[in-house]
């Protein structure tokens, strides 16, 4: 078993939204998304694999395959990886995400920026 708290994971950044690995076990990889009030994640997508995001602070606008959508505290939203997807923190307070990617696409989803 292994055990983390998040409120350490939860790391903002005035310059640019961070991204924090909380687990990596496998295949399989589980990180926080940290953004600021107008920062974002750029289009992108994650080949392969099943994403699954809980927003744990917070809020914003998802984009999946040109469809918005807003997201606010609490909700949890589940993304194919081949689905186009971003998100921007459209709110006044910071947002925290918590993503689960049940298959690694490249190694480079599975390191802290």
């Amino acid at each position: 078993m292994e055990k983390q708290g998040l409120q350490s994971i939860k790391d903002y950044n005035e310059d640019k939204f961070t991204k924090r690995i909380v687990f990596k076990s496998g295949e399989s990889v589980v990180f926080v998304l940290n953004f600021m009030p107008g920062q974002e994640l750029p289009t992108h997508q994650h080949p392969g694999t099943a994403v699954f995001i809980l927003v744990l602070d917070g809020g914003g606008t998802v984009t999946v395959n040109g469809a918005e959508t807003l997201l606010v505290k609490d909700d949890v939203i589940s993304c194919e990886g081949n689905e186009q997807f971003s998100f921007k923190n459209t709110g006044t307070l910071p947002t925290s995400l918590y993503v689960v990617l049940s298959k690694i696409p490249d190694e480079r989803y599975a390191q802290n920026i």
